[in-house]
C-alpha cells in the first residue's frame, strides 16, 4: 500500500455559499479501525476486575499483586500517552498505532500464559505501555481527517465506545469465567484481545492513511496547518524519567506497604517520590526556559482553574475506577459468588453510564458546567448510598438488589461527567495550549486510576480481619473491609464534586477551546 495523497474535492462550487467540506469515506473507515484499538485498551481497564479473585486462587497471587494488576496497567498507560503523541506528530501516527496494537496483543497473550505473580504484573505493565502508545492516535486522526464542524460527531462516537467498552468489561469477564471455569477463564479474559488485536492490525495496515495522505486530506478539508511554533521540537526524556520514577516511588509503598507491614523502606520511598516530583517540576521550568518543549508545560499551571481541573481529573478517576475492584473482591472472595454474578452487579452502573454519556453532549451545551456538577453529585450520592448499604446490611444477607438503585445513580453521574469533563478543563487555558492541556489531562486520568487502586487496595487489605473459617465469618471480615474501602471512594467523589467549581461555567469562556 502506498501513502500517496488523494485530495478531496470541494463539496460546493458556489463561492458565495460554501458548505462544510465533505468527509471522505476513508475517514470513517479509519475511525472504525482506531476505535477497535481503543475498545480493547479500555475494555482491559475493567474486564480484569472480575478475574482478580480467580487469579488470586489460580496462581496464589498476593494481595499486592491484585493491586498491581490494575494500578500497573493504568500508570504505564498514563505515562506513555504524552511521549507517544509527540512521536506520532513527528513520524506519523499510523505506525505508532500499529506498533502499539501489536505490542498490546502480544502482551495480552503473555498475561494469559503467566505462571506467577511477577510474570503477570510485568506483562500487564507492558500491556499498559502499549495501550498508551496507540490511544493518542485516535484523537490525532480525528483532528486530521474530520472537518472542524464534524469532529463533534466523531468525538461523540468515541465517547460512546469509551462508555460501552468500560461498561461491558465486568459482564464479559464474568461470562468467560463462568463458561470456562476459574482456573482457565481468567486467562481467556486476556485472550479476548487476540482476535480483535489481529483484526485491528490487518485493518490498520490497509485502511489507516500514512502521514502524507492524512496531511493532504487534512489540508483539503481543514485548510493549511498553522505555522510551526518557534519552540524546539523533541521529547523531554529526562522529564519522563523523573515523573515516572517519582510516581513509581509513591505507588510501590502504597501497594506493597500493607502486605509487608510498612517497613522503613516504604516511608523512605514515599519521601523519595515526593522529592522526584519536585525535581520534575523544577526541570520542566528550566527546560521550558531553554526554549524546548517540556513534557508538561509549566505555563499551563499559570491558570489556577487548570490546576484545579487537573486535580479533579486525578481525584475523580481515583474514585470511580476503584468501585468495582472493591465490589468484585467482596462478591467473590467474601460472599462466595461467581464471577458472572459479580459482573451482573455492575449492570446498573453500565446502563447508567451509557444513558448518561448519550445525553451529556446535549446537556453540556444547555447547562454548561452544571452538567459536571450534577454528574459528580450523582456519583457522590450513589457511592455514599453503596457505603450505607455495606454499613447497615449484614454481609451474609447482601444481594445485588440492594445496589441496583445506588449504582444506577452513580452510573448516570459517571456518564454525564466522563464525556464532557476534558472540554471544560481545556477551556481554562488559551486556545494555543489546548493540545498540550489535553495530553496532560489524559495522563492524569490514568495516573488517578493507578493511585485510586493503590490507596483502595491498601485500605481494603489493611483492614481485612477474618475471625474464623465459617462462611459468615469470612463474609463479615470482607464486608467490614469493603465498607472502609468504599468510604475512601466516597471521599474521593466528594472532593471531585467540590473541585468542579474551579472550572469555567461554559466552554466558550474567554481563552476557552
Amino acid at each position: 500500500m502506498t501513502d500517496e495523497a488523494r485530495p478531496i474535492p470541494s463539496a460546493s462550487s458556489t463561492p458565495s455559499a460554501p458548505t462544510a467540506p465533505a468527509i471522505p469515506r476513508r475517514a470513517w473507515q479509519a475511525l472504525i479501525v482506531l476505535l477497535a484499538g481503543m475498545f480493547i485498551a479500555l475494555l482491559d481497564t475493567t474486564i480484569v476486575n472480575v478475574a482478580l479473585p480467580s487469579i488470586r486462587t489460580s496462581i496464589d497471587a498476593s494481595e499486592a499483586t491484585l493491586s498491581w494488576i490494575i494500578s500497573g496497567y493504568a500508570l504505564a498507560f498514563g505515562l506513555a500517552l504524552i511521549p507517544a503523541g509527540r512521536i506520532g506528530d513527528r513520524i506519523g501516527h499510523k505506525w505508532v498505532f500499529f506498533t502499539g496494537v501489536a505490542l498490546f496483543t502480544v502482551a495480552s497473550l503473555a498475561c494469559g500464559l503467566s505462571q506467577n505473580d511477577l510474570q503477570l504484573v510485568v506483562s500487564r505493565i507492558v500491556q499498559g505501555l502499549a495501550g498508551g502508545m496507540f490511544v493518542p492516535a485516535v484523537t490525532a486522526y480525528i483532528q486530521l481527517l474530520f472537518p472542524f464542524r464534524s469532529r463533534g460527531k466523531a468525538f461523540a462516537i468515541m465517547g460512546a465506545v469509551i462508555g460501552v467498552s468500560s461498561a461491558l468489561g465486568p459482564i464479559v469477564g464474568g461470562l468467560i469465567i463462568e463458561a470456562f471455569g476459574a482456573e482457565n477463564g481468567w486467562r481467556l479474559v486476556f485472550g479476548v484481545n487476540l482476535p480483535i488485536g489481529i483484526a485491528t492490525l490487518i485493518a490498520a495496515a490497509i485502511l489507516l492513511p500514512g502521514r502524507r495522505e492524512s496531511d493532504a486530506v487534512s489540508t483539503s478539508i481543514n485548510g493549511p496547518a498553522a505555522s510551526a511554533s518557534p519552540v524546539k521540537a523533541g521529547i523531554d526524556w529526562l522529564g519522563l524519567v523523573l515523573v515516572s520514577a517519582g510516581l513509581v516511588a509513591l505507588l510501590v509503598p502504597l501497594i506493597q506497604g500493607e502486605d509487608e507491614g510498612w517497613p522503613l523502606w516504604t516511608f523512605l520511598s514515599l519521601g523519595a517520590g515526593a522529592l522526584l516530583i519536585v525535581a520534575f517540576g523544577a526541570w520542566e521550568v528550566a527546560y521550558a526556559k531553554r526554549g524546548r518543549s517540556p513534557l508538561v508545560p509549566p505555563r499551563l499551571f499559570r491558570h489556577a482553574s487548570f490546576t484545579g481541573g487537573v486535580i479533579l481529573a486525578l481525584v475523580y478517576f481515583a474514585a470511580f475506577t476503584s468501585i468495582f475492584f472493591t465490589i468484585s473482591i467482596l462478591w467473590q472472595a467474601g460472599l462466595g459468588h461467581t464471577a458472572l454474578e459479580s459482573g451482573v452487579v455492575s449492570i446498573p452502573f453500565a446502563i447508567g453510564s451509557i444513558v448518561g454519556s448519550s445525553q451529556s453532549g446535549r446537556l453540556a451545551q444547555l447547562l454548561g458546567r452544571r452538567v459536571l456538577v450534577i454528574g459528580t453529585a450523582a456519583v457522590a450520592v450513589g457511592l455514599a448510598w453503596v457505603w450505607l448499604v455495606f454499613l447497615l446490611t449484614d454481609p451474609s444477607d447482601l444481594t445485588n438488589w440492594e445496589l441496583i438503585a445506588p449504582l444506577l445513580i452513580a452510573g448516570l453521574g459517571n456518564g454525564l461527567f466522563i464525556a464532557p469533563n476534558a472540554q471544560f478543563i481545556v477551556a481554562t487555558v488559551d486556545r494555543s495550549e489546548a493540545g498540550a492541556a489535553s495530553g496532560v489531562i489524559s495522563a492524569m486520568q490514568r495516573v488517578g486510576s493507578a493511585v485510586g487502586i493503590a490507596v483502595i487496595g491498601s485500605v481494603f487489605f489493611g483492614t481485612l480481619v477474618i475471625s474464623g473459617q465459617t462462611p459468615d465469618a469470612v463474609a463479615t471480615g470482607f464486608g467490614a473491609s469493603a465498607t472502609s474501602a468504599m468510604a475512601v471512594s466516597v471521599g474521593f467523589a466528594v472532593l471531585a464534586f467540590l473541585l468542579v467549581f474551579t472550572l469555567p461555567r461554559r466552554t466558550g469562556a474567554p481563552g476557552g477551546h
